[in-house]
């Protein structure tokens, strides 16, 4: 299932199957973003020229996270920057544990939010991850999350996140091990963007 797992997307598809606007239903009782539900019918075609973008994790959202006015408490958008961040990372061949014990740490520098539609109880999001800025030293990413059901743009976000050595804390160079999978991601992305701008 593209949406649930492994998201591929195709170089040069067809314009049409980039249409956000209109909703259906998926045939399991579920309404779904037209975009995404034509994004599982590509995941049958031949993926030899498969990019994994854009990064889609899901957060159901539990009582706990909402507030006093019944929606979202603003904070929880930023842990969930940081989940589909992790998923990012994962899905390029890199995990936190790995850095780790490598001695390297992640941590953020600088991080926004714009809160454009409240999230409530039971409400399923869908966070989109992307890379935006990557150095040696340092990288960014930018975030969208959507309401799953609507389509509805909740928040857009932002995170620099820099390397550092776990032992000292100083800004690092990251090694060629983990720099060459990240410089592969923000090749796909361009790729993406390519795409979109020629939408």
């Amino acid at each position: 299932d593209s949406y649930h797992g492994v998201r591929p997307v195709w170089r040069n598809f067809p314009s049409e199957l980039l249409q956000t606007e209109c909703l259906r239903d998926d045939g399991a009782g579920l309404t779904l973003p037209l975009f995404w539900s034509r994004l599982r019918l590509l995941s049958l075609i031949d993926a030899k020229e498969a990019f994994f973008l854009p990064i889609i994790t899901e957060h159901h959202v539990s009582f706990y996270d909402t507030d006093a006015m019944a929606v979202v408490h603003h904070a929880n958008y930023i842990r969930w920057f940081e989940e589909g961040r992790v998923e990012y990372l994962r899905k390029y061949g890199i995990t936190l544990e790995d850095l780790m014990e490598d001695g390297y740490v992640f941590p953020i520098t600088e991080v926004r939010a714009r809160y454009l539609a409240p999230g409530r109880f039971d409400d399923t999001v869908c966070i989109e991850t992307r890379g935006s800025q990557l150095t040696k030293a340092k990288m960014a990413f930018t975030y969208r999350v959507f309401n799953k059901a609507t389509g509805t743009l909740m928040v857009r976000g932002f995170t620099q996140n820099v390397f550092t050595h776990r032992d000292t804390g100083k800004i690092c160079r990251l090694p060629a091990k983990y720099y060459t999978k990240l410089a592969l991601a923000m090749e796909d992305e361009s790729d993406w963007l390519e795409t979109e701008a020629d939408e």
